[in-house]
């Protein structure tokens, strides 16, 4: 299975969340699964590739030109996609890959999450989608998608279409289950 991650690119994110993006990188390839993520080397990003290497895992990034030089291009990579712009970036993670786990992340995170979830909700993939958030960063997230169900402006199921998750083991059980 390919397994991608959203996930931060920011120096600026605690240490807890590095450590979580190398042991997702980890588990993912310990369990025989192949990473999918941005193609970067520094922050959440860079760890969950190092993680997935750390187990002999294959990763697979795809990256947009512009952004070569801002991630630092992860040259360990097994395989590097650099593509025109970010729409092509998500298009290519969705084409390549078999399920989505996000990470506590900002709007390029987010950005990536919201696609993905809307697609599955419209019917364009039926891949599974996990949020891991064991430091309940995505809290007030949460409560803010809760208050627009109760407003009416996410139809009912939406919601429905991703699983929270509070370890890394009930994130890759949900994408390998379905």
């Amino acid at each position: 299975m390919k397994i991608a991650v959203f996930c931060a690119s920011s120096a600026a994110v605690p240490e807890s969340a590095k450590r979580l993006g190398f042991e997702l990188g980890a588990e993912i390839a310990a369990g025989g699964h192949e990473l999918v993520w941005g193609g970067g080397a520094i922050s959440v990003m860079g760890e969950v590739a190092r993680g997935a290497r750390s187990k002999s895992g294959k990763t697979i990034g795809v990256i947009p030109e512009l952004l070569v030089g801002v991630e630092f291009v992860d040259q360990e990579a097994s395989e590097i996609h650099v593509v025109k712009d970010m729409r092509e970036r998500k298009g290519l993670i969705e084409e390549l890959s078999d399920g989505f786990i996000a990470l506590p992340g900002g709007l390029g995170t987010l950005e990536e999450l919201f696609e993905i979830w809307v697609g599955r909700y419209l019917g364009f993939h039926q891949k599974p989608i996990a949020i891991l958030d064991p430091d309940d960063v995505y809290d007030s997230l949460r409560i803010a998608l809760t208050d627009l169900t109760v407003k009416n402006f996410l139809k009912p199921g939406q919601q429905d279409q991703v699983r929270w998750c509070k370890t890394i083991d009930e994130s890759l059980g949900h994408l390998i289950s379905k």
